[in-house]
């Protein structure tokens, strides 16, 4: 049956770190055939295989439907063929969304192809005598989960998550990386979410989305556990950074990382603009998205003072993009109002900061709107079907549709 890709790679212009990752990731192609009768050349694998290290593959234990591959850090692309008479949304490693709702007909045989970015804690050791780590220094709730493992885990979720085969190569692409806190980061259980763990969805499989935002982090902290040294040991020429901070750098409540958004955030801000453009990286500078507290009005509070105006003065001055998310944010709420704004949130609406997976989807959106309006060199790489977004016309809370993931906690969120 002929299969019918829902990306198309053909007449993409690479930026330069294509060239500079060629033969970083050597290996042959990975293909698993998980159908009754497989092809020659496939390796077969059954439904109860579970996940063994010895052999490097399998699926994971518990509940849902996770596949998993032994693989060293770097970039991988991954095709799926996926059978008739599906209805399968694919996420990975910590529930980033990578495809959403691919339905086929009965003998309808279509391929999935997309980009995953697999990593590890490990830190290029400095030279002897040199300062710096060896690791990166995770919290307790980042260790044994997917972000951070020795293997690339991809889930199938949906009514009908039919697939026949997969297959795994190395990628050689540049990389989009995500820098930032809670409200960015791949959220490892349902129902939270944050925006980075959406943004994957909406690119072809020219770019990978590297995420290593974290709950509770701050630009300070960011750099003291040394995930800023792991993002800039993985830039390359050609590569994109977007960095978002703010909700926990304007705890003052928080001494150690407690920076003032008239001097020493617009400083941390220009340092890691300069970090990147050494290393001939885009940055982009995101506004941290509004809290959810309404006036008597229906009107958003503004609850971040000058932190926002700070990150667009130092786009200004140093003349990088800028995507205000906190704007966007605020027609976002605003457009539901007070009655139906908890719908976008964790905790049944009663977390007023984190998102659920309606409010990460809809403020991935309007980061595709600002890489649109904003980074051309990046809006080159979304996805032919990411759609336009008018956050002041969402689509309504109870008409979203997201099929969830198997994990489930209902543990107050990292910086809450």
């Amino acid at each position: 049956m002929q299969l019918k890709r829902r990306s198309v790679l053909a007449g993409l212009i690479l930026a330069p770190a294509t060239a500079a990752r060629a033969g970083e990731a050597a290996m042959t192609t990975r293909k698993f055939d998980f159908t009754s009768k497989p092809l020659a050349g496939w390796t077969a694998v059954a439904a109860d295989r579970l996940y063994d290290a010895a052999i490097g593959h399998g699926f994971e234990p518990g509940e849902g439907r996770s596949f998993s591959v032994a693989l060293p850090e770097g970039d991988w692309r991954v095709t799926l063929e996926v059978e008739g008479g599906a209805d399968l949304t694919v996420k990975a490693e910590s529930r980033r969304l990578m495809a959403e709702q691919i339905r086929t007909k009965a003998k309808e045989r279509r391929e999935v192809v997309f980009v995953v970015n697999v990593r590890t804690a490990a830190l290029p050791p400095p030279p002897r005598n040199a300062p710096g780590g060896t690791e990166v220094i995770l919290n307790p709730r980042e260790k044994g989960t997917p972000n951070w493992d020795d293997r690339l885990t991809v889930e199938f979720c949906g009514p009908a998550p039919k697939v026949a085969r997969m297959s795994v190569e190395p990628a050689s692409v540049p990389r989009v990386f995500l820098l930032g806190d809670s409200t960015v980061t791949d959220q490892p259980f349902e129902p939270a979410a944050g925006w980075g763990q959406m943004l994957p969805r909406f690119f072809a499989p020219s770019v990978s989305v590297a995420s290593h935002a974290e709950s509770g982090e701050t630009m300070k902290s960011f750099l003291m556990e040394h995930r800023l040294d792991k993002v800039l040991s993985q830039t390359r020429a050609g590569d994109f950074a977007l960095i978002q901070f703010g909700h926990n750098d304007q705890k003052e409540n928080w001494p150690q990382t407690y920076v003032a958004a008239a001097t020493t955030y617009r400083d941390y801000l220009k340092a890691y603009v300069g970090e990147f453009r050494r290393r001939g990286a885009i940055p982009v500078l995101v506004t941290s998205m509004h809290r959810r507290r309404f006036d008597e009005a229906g009107k958003i509070i503004n609850t971040h003072g000058d932190y926002p105006a700070a990150v667009l003065a130092v786009g200004q001055e140093l003349g990088v993009p800028v995507i205000d998310l906190a704007a966007m944010s605020k027609v976002f709420y605003e457009a539901l109002g007070p009655a139906q704004a908890p719908k976008a949130f964790a905790d049944g609406g009663k977390d007023i900061t984190h998102h659920d997976n309606y409010g990460a989807y809809a403020l991935a959106r309007c980061i595709v709107e600002g890489i649109k309006a904003g980074v051309p060199e990046l809006a080159r790489h979304l996805s032919a079907d990411a759609g336009s977004f008018d956050p002041a016309k969402p689509t309504p809370p109870d008409a979203f549709v997201m099929a969830p993931s198997a994990a489930r906690s209902s543990a107050a969120l990292r910086g809450n």
